[in-house]
């Protein structure tokens, strides 16, 4: 499948209108998905799925094909999410979004989406670039490698990210089971 995005690239770097309405149509669940991963409001999410979608038009002539497209992607959703985010000034609404989203669901979920359910929950109370590191590799099963370039950091700092979030998943479920 990657390889087919890289060939619509090609072609949509070359001006092929069909193969960049290809792309768009490919990946925009994606966009939306990890957006609303990242900010935990749909409508916040549709926002920047489109913004994604203009900002792939404008900026596929430098897709250079260094990378997979996909992760050229999710560099653009990260970017566009953080910008909106900035825009916005919501840190506090996203964490309100995310709890929302989880309270509405709970009557559906069974046991193991609850501790899926904490863990989203969990991860909100991380630092920004702590959680942006936890849901490319947990949620969107990003590997350290592809993650390091889509946050433009080293693997090394991927790999601490990673072992500082388990660490402080470990805290907080200490901290529940003292509570209980």
């Amino acid at each position: 499948m990657s390889g087919m995005d890289e060939a619509l690239a090609a072609k949509a770097r070359s001006g092929d209108r069909p193969a960049l309405l290809r792309l768009l149509e490919r990946h925009h669940d994606t966009a939306f998905r990890f957006s609303y991963r990242l900010l935990g409001s749909r409508t916040d999410a549709q926002d920047v799925a489109q913004e994604v979608c203009i900002r792939l038009v404008e900026r596929i002539a430098s897709f250079r094909g260094d990378s997979r497209f996909s992760t050229w992607l999710y560099q653009l959703v990260l970017n566009a999410c953080r910008d909106h985010v900035r825009r916005q000034g919501r840190v506090r609404d996203m964490q309100r979004g995310y709890a929302a989203f989880h309270a509405e669901d709970q009557a559906n979920w069974a046991d193991s989406d609850r501790r899926l359910r904490w863990l989203y929950v969990a991860l909100d109370q991380l630092k920004p670039d702590l959680k942006e590191t936890a849901l490319l590799i947990l949620a969107e099963d990003v590997t350290q490698e592809d993650a390091a370039t889509i946050l433009g950091i080293s693997a090394g700092t991927v790999a601490w990210r990673m072992s500082e979030v388990k660490k402080r998943l470990r805290a907080m479920v200490d901290h529940d089971d003292e509570r209980l």
